[in-house]
């Protein structure tokens, strides 16, 4: 008899033997998960901390290799995975351990982030930010295959790397969120990044869990060498002094009925999967709408046509603004836009614009960068006066007949009825019309001036008295 119930008990935990796990490990395991749950270590804080700082700032600066960093670091699966330890045992002391233990690391994480953001000069949420604040029933599924293969890695390797291995396949859906909640917190109380990313986390923590849950009762973690090893381990904690003793004190260690706390996890899981659902339908019904747009953007204008397309969608409308390099007859548009409405089901605002082409484009804005041709400065009357009489001058003073009529002196005048070169000779008799015309013709010819006269003005020569002749009176 005592064989068959040997052979009864080695069966019921058949997860205990696919998974290779030795029946003397349990108690090792639970001294370990026991021991990550501890809420007076100095190194799980310090651990805390860092992963805080880490994850913060890989967030605003929106770096994932900074935010995995953070993964790496982030301590709490151990209170979440003590958590699912007490619910499988049915062990109060474990569980009011591991409770007060998370919701001292939330709040701290979440309080130390938000003092993080507060000190920053600028607070913009970033895409690493915004992704972790509309969860679904994916994300929900993420943590619950998550809380698998923590629970999993824990009883294989006996309890060892409780806060190490489990971190780094779990601890992305864990700390980043915090920050988030923190970054609403201390930039401006966004309560809509509060909300999204608090959800988040609370789906993750209940669904890692719940999966700890099932895998620990699974392996038979309540079996009772495993609840002596457990009182062994809380006897001498300050925790056991403080709660009351009693009837109603040993029926609460004890854990109650298994199907309690099963119906309570089912419980929780069914509130939280009401909202995610709701934003899974909601993001497929707005992929269906994206890719529907873009088959009628398509269909209206050629990819290679378009220069700037912009879709913003809402709650009962679609506006898409598209600027080509190909213009669209309106019937088109007009059709397009009745297409659109029948098969999403909302009103389409679609408007297309037609500029020059991407060559064209190129074109002006090359002319566009370079540099402004320099103006020169207005020159004054008596400069362009000036630039005039040095360019006569070497002119007239070559084509004057200076042998018969030397030039004393000349000058340009500028007037309203043009340009007019005055210039003073000295001779017996007037040059005469041929020789100042000839003057004048090349003056123009030279000067590229059609328009110039000439005025020449005779200085008469002074008379020298004639000599008498010798002996005449």
């Amino acid at each position: 008899m005592s064989n068959k119930i040997q052979v009864s008990k080695v069966d019921r935990w058949h997860l205990q033997a696919w998974l290779g796990m030795h029946p003397g490990a349990k108690p090792k395991v639970c001294e370990q998960v026991f021991a990550a749950a501890e809420i007076t270590s100095l190194s799980y804080w310090l651990e805390i901390f860092f992963s805080a700082g880490i994850a913060t700032f890989g967030l605003v600066e929106s770096s994932p290799a900074v935010i995995i960093g953070a993964m790496l670091i982030s301590p709490l699966m151990g209170p979440i995975m003590a958590t699912g330890l007490a619910l499988a045992v049915g062990d109060l002391y474990l569980g009011i351990k591991a409770v007060l233990n998370l919701l001292a690391s939330v709040a701290v994480s979440v309080a130390f982030s938000a003092c993080l953001v507060w000190l920053l000069p600028f607070h913009s949420a970033t895409s690493e930010i915004l992704a972790r604040t509309n969860p679904n029933l994916l994300d929900l599924g993420i943590g619950l295959l998550s809380g698998l293969a923590g629970s999993v890695v824990i009883c294989r390797g006996g309890g060892d790397g409780v806060t190490v291995l489990p971190g780094v396949a779990i601890a992305v859906a864990v700390m980043p969120p915090l920050c988030a909640m923190g970054f609403g917190l201390g930039g401006g109380l966004n309560l809509e990044i509060v909300g999204g990313a608090g959800l988040l986390f609370v789906t993750n923590l209940v669904a890692i869990v719940a999966s700890a849950f099932l895998v620990f009762l699974g392996v038979g973690m309540s079996s009772p060498e495993v609840r002596q090893a457990l009182v062994a381990s809380w006897r001498h904690e300050s925790l056991a002094r403080i709660l009351p003793h009693g009837r109603i004190a040993r029926t609460l260690a004890a854990g109650g009925k298994l199907r309690w706390r099963i119906l309570m996890l089912l419980i929780l899981l069914a509130s939280i999967a009401v909202p995610l659902r709701r934003a899974l339908l909601q993001v497929a019904s707005e992929t269906l709408t994206r890719g529907t747009v873009q088959d009628e953007v398509k269909r209206l204008v050629p990819s290679d046509a378009i220069v700037s397309q912009q879709v913003t969608f809402g709650p009962n409308e679609i506006v898409i603004r598209l600027i080509s390099t190909k213009r669209i007859p309106e019937s088109k548009v007009t059709q397009a836009r009745r297409d659109l409405m029948r098969r999403t089901g909302r009103d389409v605002r679609l408007s297309v614009d037609a500029v020059a082409s991407k060559s064209e484009l190129a074109a002006l804005m090359e002319r566009l960068e370079r540099p402004a041709p320099v103006v020169p400065a207005e020159k004054t009357a008596g400069e362009v006066q000036q630039d005039l009489l040095d360019r006569v001058r070497p002119i007239i003073q070559e084509i004057w007949p200076s042998s018969d009529a030397p030039m004393q002196d000349f000058s340009v005048v500028l007037g309203t009825a043009g340009i007019e070169v005055d210039v003073r000779y000295q001779a017996a008799k007037d040059l005469g019309a041929v020789p100042i015309g000839m003057v004048l013709q090349s003056l123009q010819t030279r000067l590229g001036i059609p328009d110039l006269t000439l005025k020449a003005q005779r200085i008469p020569t002074a008379r020298v008295p004639a000599k008498k002749a010798p002996g005449k009176r």
